[in-house]
């Protein structure tokens, strides 16, 4: 065996920034780029979210528990308003603002070390370390990615093509590619 073997903390750094910036966020992106405002607002019922709600949300949790923790910022985050908000913000902002989040993540990735992943931080009143705050924040945006993944393809009756190349036979056409 010649070499060795990568630092299992900067595969999980590498993966987690490849799946949080550039597959859930552009494929978020994607889906409410392809809304109107009232689709953007709609919610089934009053016990569930809008996309503009998750949004927010995810907007605010980013922010909370990668940005503010490993910039040593302070935590402003208002989270009951991402929740109680019903309209008035254009998709084409809500977008631009989560993007503004997302550039501000993007140098954190490349900032972490083991140490501050291994470091303890308090985080929403929780005690976690940097390891557990970059996967909260990753599956979470993963999790309502796909909420709004599904409230799309629910409004506008279609596939969203994210998978095309399964569509033949279930398996990648290009042999030897890094899974998404």
């Amino acid at each position: 065996m010649t070499g060795s073997a990568p630092d299992t903390s900067v595969l999980f750094i590498e993966f987690s920034r490849h799946k949080l910036l550039e597959q859930y966020w552009p494929r978020l992106r994607s889906c409410v780029e392809s809304l109107n405002e009232e689709q953007v607002w709609w919610r089934p019922n009053e016990a569930s979210n809008s996309i503009g709600n998750l949004v927010l949300h995810l907007n605010g949790n980013v922010t909370q528990w990668l940005i503010a923790p490993f910039q040593h910022l302070e935590d402003k985050r208002d989270r009951p308003a991402e929740f109680s908000r019903k309209d008035g913000i254009a998709p084409a902002e809500l977008l631009a603002n989560l993007e503004k989040t997302m550039a501000e993540a993007a140098p954190v990735f490349s900032s972490l070390t083991k140490a501050e992943l291994h470091a303890h931080y308090e985080i929403q009143g929780y005690h976690v370390t940097g390891l557990h705050a970059v996967y909260q924040v990753v599956e979470h945006f993963g999790l309502h990615y796909g909420q709004i993944a599904y409230i799309t393809k629910m409004l506008r009756d279609n596939d969203l093509g994210f998978y095309r190349e399964l569509r033949a036979t279930g398996r990648t056409n290009r042999p030897g590619r890094s899974m998404p």
